[in-house]
């Protein structure tokens, strides 16, 4: 029926009247739905569509450019029909945002599937997604988007706090304090970078070439100030800087040329990093040269044009932090893929000559399976969250830069949309056992002590677990998580599809597969889980399966690429490793 209709402009329709009503994702303790399994799914993916959440929710686009929650408004008011009618032993498939089939499964299986953007290798690449997707047969999910776990700036913003953390430990004495790190992007994903460089105790200079993002993330707390100027924003983050004391300034100019005009300054900040969404050089990086509204204009008239002038800005981008590093800037990519489309379309052979992240400063956390755990209070009602900070600080006190980062996202990070909190946590078992003597992970001491929690009636309603796309096991990425592996195995897609095969085995109830995310199509194969902590039972065994299920697979990942610091925490938590163990 949908995809029969006009699609209109954008090729999703006219917005849902379902959604004008909801305006974000019902909360309180009355459901909608069969169970509260059902009734999650169908509040988180709302929440993914709350105006505060997402950056076009009228589109269905979350973030990233396109990344859709939906694939049209006929296919977003047939999903809710579904999760509305879906029984406690029924999964539903939903194929790129579209509802495709109900099966009769059981309780422990999954109640939702997702798989977004998935293409044949031969024909995974843009040029044949577009095609497609403008004949309504594919949507792009990125990642968060299409899995329904997006939680607006406040997901990423932990993700940007450890990158920047782990940086100070390497690069300076533990913290930013008198240090200027210069990037662009404030959209979904970037705009938790000023936040991120604040709470480590630096100060930010960000490119943004639509404004109204600056002053969004200014209104949200992401962000201290607007400068006039590049040169304003200059001297503000000297004096800052010079001064000891946390500062961040949104400057209104294109990121590439904001880089060159301060190589002519010769000014040279201490970081020079990127998160504009250079992965699509159509819908989500801007052209110098050109307002918004002129972009947007010409990406209407003249796709090609605009992706060739996009292209040669990211070049023109990528040579300005290359030039920043030589004169002394530490540099890094933060996962949008520019480096890849300048080797790729502008032959530039010197594009990876700065590292990603990943193998900069994440990759030792991920041998331990330590990555973003993130959980939302489906009540509604902040305090429900307060609890569980209280919760993992109790669980955990000897980690110290834990207790540290609740604090400072209690104080600092406002909430969008439903609450929601996320914290990073790892597989380590220790010495935690559950009531059978098996050993506990961490992230599953957290979610059992939560699931406790909704039990005894400490809070309101339950609460859904799931987690960011940074993840240790569940994604491979070349130009991303899985960037420069010891082995040589950074394309190996296989990882992947087994973190979501185990976590389906597991128990978790909603589990996605995309490909593409951050960093464009045929670039990653990730995957997705969700657990909703009800205080039942059955939430309870769910729980301890996929929290260790999903972070274990990081750790058998590394220990297979050949990391110490993943086999000794095979070795350490009993994470079996045949080929190793025999």
């Amino acid at each position: 029926m949908g995809d029969q209709r006009q699609r209109g402009a954008n090729g999703v329709g006219a917005p849902s009247e379902q959604w004008r009503e909801y305006q974000g994702a019902p909360t309180g303790t009355d459901v909608e739905c069969e169970g509260w399994r059902q009734e999650a799914a169908l509040r988180v993916l709302n929440n993914n569509l709350d105006p505060e959440v997402a950056e076009k929710p009228e589109e269905l686009v979350v973030y990233g450019g396109t990344g859709r929650a939906a694939r049209s408004w006929d296919a977003y008011d047939a999903i809710l029909a579904e999760l509305r009618d879906l029984g406690d032993e029924e999964t539903l498939l939903v194929q790129s945002g579209k509802p495709v089939g109900r099966f009769r499964t059981h309780e422990m299986a999954p109640r939702v599937l997702i798989a977004n953007s998935n293409l044949v290798g031969k024909w995974d690449d843009w040029e044949h997604f577009h095609e497609l997707e403008a004949k309504g047969l594919i949507m792009y999910g990125q990642m968060t988007a299409g899995s329904w776990a997006y939680i607006g700036t406040q997901g990423i913003i932990q993700g940007t706090y450890e990158t920047l953390a782990e940086l100070a430990r390497d690069e300076y004495d533990g913290d930013l304090g008198g240090r200027i790190v210069a990037t662009g992007g404030l959209g979904g994903m970037g705009g938790a970078q000023p936040l991120a460089v604040t709470m480590n105790g630096g100060v930010c200079i960000a490119a943004e070439v639509d404004e109204a993002r600056i002053d969004r993330r200014i209104e949200t707390g992401y962000c201290m100030e607007k400068a006039t100027d590049l040169d304003d924003a200059i001297a503000r983050a000297r004096d800052a800087a010079e001064a000891g004391e946390p500062y961040s300034v949104g400057v209104h100019v294109n990121a590439a040329d904001m880089l060159e005009a301060m190589l002519e300054r010769d000014f040279v900040p201490d970081v020079v990093t990127d998160q504009t969404s250079a992965h699509d050089e159509l819908e989500g990086y801007y052209p110098s040269g050109y307002t918004v509204a002129e972009a947007d204009d010409l990406r209407e008239r003249d796709p090609e044009r605009y992706r060739a002038e996009s292209l040669d800005t990211m070049a023109r981008h990528v040579d300005a932090i290359l030039d920043l590093q030589e004169r002394g800037a530490t540099a890094f990519e933060y996962g949008n893929n520019i480096r890849g489309q300048v080797q790729e379309h502008r032959g530039a052979a010197d594009a990876f000559d700065f590292p990603g992240f990943v193998p900069a400063y994440i990759r030792p956390q991920f041998c331990r399976g330590r990555g973003p755990f993130r959980w939302m209070a489906l009540s509604g009602d902040p305090a429900d969250i307060h609890r569980t900070d209280e919760a993992v600080k109790e669980l955990f006190p000897e980690k110290e830069s834990l207790h540290r980062w609740i604090d400072l996202a209690q104080e600092r990070v406002e909430f969008q949309g439903l609450p929601a909190r996320v914290c990073w946590l790892g597989y380590q078992t220790g010495d935690a056992t559950g009531p059978d003597g098996e050993p506990l992970t961490e992230r599953a001491r957290f979610a059992l002590r939560i699931n406790d929690l909704v039990r005894e009636g400490e809070i309101g309603a339950p609460v859904v677990v799931t987690r960011d796309h940074l993840d240790a096991g569940s994604v491979a990425s070349p130009n991303r998580e899985t960037e420069a592996m010891r082995d040589g195995s950074d394309a190996v897609a296989d990882w992947p599809i087994l973190n979501a095969l185990l976590n389906c085995a597991a128990g978790a109830d909603i589990v996605a597969v995309h490909d593409g995310g951050g960093v464009g199509i045929g670039n990653a194969l990730h995957a997705n889980n969700h657990v909703v902590l009800d205080g039942t039972d059955l939430a309870e065994r769910k729980a301890r399966r996929v929290f260790t299920t999903d972070p274990g697979t990081g750790v058998i990942r590394h220990a297979d690429a050949g990391y110490d610091e993943a086999v000794e925490e095979a070795q350490e938590s009993n994470v079996a490793v045949p080929m190793r163990d025999r």
